[in-house]
């Protein structure tokens, strides 16, 4: 019997897990639009949207699990799945900022956060690893539940009091993220100060 090299062994970069991620991100600006669209008239395109933006998280979730349980991890996920939650989120955000249901600063500070983190990450991901930290999940999930509640106009049906559970969920996720932001940086200068330096 052959033995089958580890090449050969690699999961394909076509793997379910990176075919979700990447229907993800084709399918992103089109939930933009569905948003820009209804135009704040709380109509099926607006409900839509936020459905969209629901389903979308969850399949975030859903690819991470398949392709841990599956060993289908690549590289090319790796690179891309980050991308793609950011491309989601981002698009929400800027979408409401647009609408002029979410301030401009928010939008701005989270978006500064997400993008210098993900690109700092892929960058140093040769050198040095920094493992996700309970800051940074939590910030994950606060950030999608006041993202899915602001897209919702449940406003429109249970009244104004809603906006105020939005203003509230919508703080809390700005200040984890910039929290673990911060927590980030932090620990990204613990670990490289036990990296050993280059001889000259």
């Amino acid at each position: 019997m052959t033995s089958t090299s580890p090449a050969q062994q690699a999961p394909s970069n076509w793997n379910i897990a990176n075919i979700i991620t990447i229907v993800r991100m084709i399918a992103t600006p089109f939930f933009l639009w569905m948003l820009l669209a209804d135009g704040s008239a709380d109509g099926p395109l607006r409900w839509a949207a936020a459905v969209f933006f629901v389903l979308a998280i969850a399949t975030d979730a859903w690819d991470g699990y398949l392709a841990r349980s599956r060993g289908l991890v690549t590289d090319l996920g790796k690179l891309l799945d980050p991308i793609a939650d950011k491309l989601l989120t981002g698009s929400a955000l800027v979408g409401l900022s647009i609408l002029g249901e979410l301030p401009w600063w928010v939008t701005i500070v989270v978006l500064i956060r997400e993008v210098g983190i993900t690109v700092h990450r892929l960058f140093e991901a040769r050198t040095v690893v920094v493992a996700a930290a309970w800051m940074g999940k939590l910030k994950t999930v606060t950030q999608a539940v006041a993202i899915a509640l602001a897209l919702f106009p449940f406003a429109s049906i249970f009244g104004d009091w809603v906006i105020w559970v939005n203003i509230i969920t919508m703080t809390i996720a700005v200040v984890l993220t910039i929290a673990s932001g911060i927590d980030y940086v932090v620990n990204f200068m613990r670990m490289t100060k036990h990296l050993p330096k280059a001889s000259e």
